[in-house]
């Protein structure tokens, strides 16, 4: 189990607003120029990196002006097929229109 999966959603929403801090200042980029760049205000984006809170579209905004939207693009993939029968049954059966429970 790696260290993230130990965390509330809270702790890693503040580690991820410290962490696109330290990227904005080692970009040498003062608050307000990144958040013309992300198209966002500069009030929200301090909110962000001073608590974690923010909207997914700030998050995204935000990945997009550090030039690394691309990591968000495998998140929440379903997981593997564990064999090619599993594999099989995957792509014969079609996704639920909505869920059973």
């Amino acid at each position: 189990m790696d260290s993230i999966s130990k965390l509330m959603p809270e702790e890693i929403a503040v580690k991820l607003g410290a962490k696109a801090k330290a990227l904005r200042l080692s970009a040498g980029w003062k608050r307000v120029t990144f958040a013309e760049r992300a198209g966002v205000s500069e009030a929200s984006l301090k909110r962000f990196e001073q608590t974690g809170q923010a909207s997914l579209e700030l998050v995204l905004r935000v990945a997009m002006s550090l030039g690394r939207l691309s990591e968000f693009e495998g998140l929440l993939e379903p997981p593997p097929a564990r064999s090619i029968d599993e594999l099989d049954q995957q792509l014969k059966r079609p996704l639920p229109k909505r869920g059973l429970r």
